[in-house]
Formats: structure tokens, sequence, C-alpha cells
């Protein structure tokens, strides 16, 4: 059994093992827009299709089925980085099922916005998922506050939706207690995919209007060191130097 991170969703930045895995496989289970945008890698796949909120069914049906088959459990991004990793493994431990598995890593929202933005993650950072579906807020709000205390980047998943319109306001806001209001931040929207949208701004700028951030967003807040990497007057990404300038001349 394969759990497989497919990365942004375009098929040419998912990695040669995630290819080889369902490749081999004869069932390929998944959400219904993780396999619609894996395209013609599925062709003559026994697909198991299920939606949004069904991760512990869909995981349950991965896990019966590698009994006697060849099975890709696929998720977006890294399966390990709030991917289906977790619940699987959860289910084959609590059943004691005894199958072979590997985890297939893959390029993660995170990396991949920081590759369009340039290089705001080139040192120490953190990731923290807005949705609390299964984190309790409080607590979100809590790592939120311990994270930009620390003044690193913070790459913020899972922005913003109908069912919770605030949550992205709130951690600006949080943001803006510990970060001057020039700081920079980039939100990528579909990073990879159709209707990629890379957006440089100032974290005062989208505290005051978010309104363009979607569910299909990543935000980087920057860190006190972060600056804007600009080619002239033109801004065309951020810059979180590592601190050679501190030790070299270049």
């Amino acid at each position: 059994m394969f759990i497989v991170g497919t990365g942004p969703g375009c098929p040419g930045q998912m990695t040669g093992r995630a290819a080889e895995a369902i490749a081999r496989s004869k069932y390929v289970v998944g959400n219904a827009l993780y396999l619609e945008m894996l395209g013609e890698m599925t062709a003559g796949k026994e697909l198991v299709v299920s939606s949004m909120g069904r991760e512990v069914e869909r995981a349950k049906k991965a896990v019966e089925l590698a009994g006697q088959n060849v099975v890709s459990i696929v998720s977006g991004g890294d399966a390990g980085v709030y991917g289906m990793a977790s619940i699987v493994l959860e289910i084959v431990d609590r059943s004691g099922a005894d199958i072979d598995l590997e985890i297939v890593p893959g390029v993660t929202a995170a990396t991949a916005a920081s590759a369009l933005l340039g290089a705001p993650l080139s040192s120490d950072f953190m990731v923290i998922s807005l949705s609390d579906l299964l984190t309790p807020w409080a607590e979100i709000e809590r790592r939120l506050g311990a994270a930009f205390s620390l003044g690193i980047p913070v790459v913020l998943y899972n922005p913003k939706s109908m069912r919770r319109p605030e949550n992205l306001n709130i951690a600006l806001a949080i943001a803006s207690r510990h970060l001057p209001p020039g700081t920079p931040v980039g939100v990528v929207k579909n990073a990879y995919r159709d209707g990629e949208q890379v957006t440089v701004t100032t974290l005062e700028e989208i505290a005051s209007d978010d309104r363009f951030v979607d569910m299909h967003s990543t935000v980087v807040v920057g860190g006190k060191e972060s600056r804007f990497w600009k080619v002239g007057s033109d801004v065309k990404g951020i810059i979180t130097p590592r601190g050679y300038d501190r030790k070299y001349v270049y």
C-alpha cells in the first residue's frame, strides 16, 4: 500500500516515486479533486472516489483493499503534512492490519508557494493551519501568538473558507502585534495549477483587505528579517536572508 503525496496538483511537480506507486497500483483512492488532477495517470485503474470530510471512510477503505491488492491512497501536497498519512497509520495501528506500507513524500504547499515567491523560507519558519475542524480555535490562536512572537516567517494553510471567513483576519491581527506594518506577505493561489496567482503585499495591506484570499491560497507572512526582492523598482517576490551577509562578502 502506498500513501502518496501528489504535490501541488500538476503532474510535473510529482516525484518519480509517486508516479511509480500509482502506476503499480490496481486501486487508487482519493478525494475527487486530487484524482481529477492526476489525469491520464489513473487510466485503467479502479478508482475509489470520495469527497472532503470523508477522510476516515477513505482511509478505512484503502486499508481494507490493501489486504489483497496494491493500493495508492493519494493526498495533495505531502501526505504527512496535513494529509492522509496520519489517519491511515492510525487505522492500521488500531486494527493491527499486517500490510506492507510506504509513505511517498510530495511537494507541500509551503515549499510550492515559497518557490513562486522567491526565497521567503530560507531559514527557520513555521506552518500553521487555520482550519479549526480538528483543532480548537483557541489552540490555533495560542500557536499563532507563539509563532509570530519569534519573528520568523509563518506559513498559513487553509486560510479561509465560506464557513470560516474571519480566521485569516484574526491571524493577521495577531501577526500585527509582533511585526511591523510593512512586513512582506506573499499569497499564492492555485500553485502550479490552472488559475495560478501570485501576490506580494504588506502585512498592513492584507490585514485591511484579505478578500482575494480563498481556500485554494497559501499565505506566507515574512519574519523580521524578510524583505522585498526587487529588480529596479519592481517587486518580484520576498527574500528572507539566511545570514550569509554576516559571514561572507559578496
